[in-house]
């Protein structure tokens, strides 16, 4: 009997950077297990390109990260009807300004930080005794370049990706030698719905499959961490070094992400 292609668990992949990871993996014979709250989206997007929603070579769970129960059951639920996944990539994630001098904008910092932190956490969860058991598998976090230094408006979104970065560290090395690898993606800026509403420049903006196909190969090679364009890994090692007062006057001026309503 031929063994079983391998397979993919994505979430967030009803759009955006997990949709274009889900096609890439499709596209290379992966069987995917894919997560997000609107279901409905990822079944429209399967429909259009001709696959299959049949359980082993595509399943599709209905789950919202931050209930971290619903995760934990859906990656239970893909173990049971797909198997162990050979790769795991917790893509889910939202970005909305905030001003801390409002008081509704706590509430929000709390909400980015339960989806892009705890949610990060809880996808994770159901596969590393699976994974470390088998000797094999890579755990991949979607972090950002906006993870390396806070930016004004910014506060929550920098925040959890700066956290998302360290805890894949974290996690690196509590499973190095096991056979699991922990692979850290920073995306730069990428054409997503996610970016398309920022009010701000820009730069080496990236289509979602381009960022995909770099992504896909980061992802089989193993590396624990990557920026993705490469130029803005450059921007990134730049913005590590720069002097505190080098990088406020920088940063100075710079337009805010959206609050929850604008």
């Amino acid at each position: 009997m031929a063994a079983a292609a391998p397979l993919v668990f994505i979430t967030g992949a009803s759009s955006g950077i997990g949709q274009a990871l889900a096609q890439r993996f499709h596209d290379a014979g992966w069987r995917l297990a894919l997560v997000a709250r609107r279901t409905g989206e990822i079944e429209a997007w399967a429909a259009q390109r001709g696959i299959a929603i049949d359980g082993d070579g595509c399943a599709i769970h209905g789950a919202d990260v931050t209930d971290t129960d619903a995760i934990v059951a859906a990656g239970a639920a893909c173990i049971a009807r797909q198997g162990v996944p050979d790769v795991v990539i917790a893509n889910a994630g939202i970005s909305i300004g905030i001003d801390t001098a409002e008081r509704r904008d706590v509430d929000v910092f709390a909400r980015v930080l339960a989806v892009n932190n705890t949610g990060l956490v809880a996808t994770f969860h159901p596969f590393v005794a699976a994974m470390r058991k088998r000797g094999s598998g890579r755990l991949v976090g979607i972090s950002s370049v906006a993870g390396i230094r806070g930016l004004p408006g910014h506060g929550a979104y920098c925040a959890s990706k700066a956290g998302a970065i360290a805890y894949c560290e974290s996690l690196r090395g509590e499973l190095r030698g096991t056979g699991v690898r922990v692979v850290t993606i920073c995306p730069g800026y990428i054409d997503t719905p996610l970016t398309r509403g920022n009010r701000y420049a820009m730069p080496f903006l990236m289509p979602a499959d381009v960022f995909a196909e770099r992504a896909f190969r980061a992802i089989e090679s193993g590396t624990s961490y990557r920026v993705i364009p490469w130029q803005m890994g450059i921007v990134a090692r730049l913005m590590r070094v720069l002097p505190d007062a080098v990088f406020d006057r920088l940063a100075q001026g710079r337009g805010r992400k959206r609050r929850l309503g604008e």
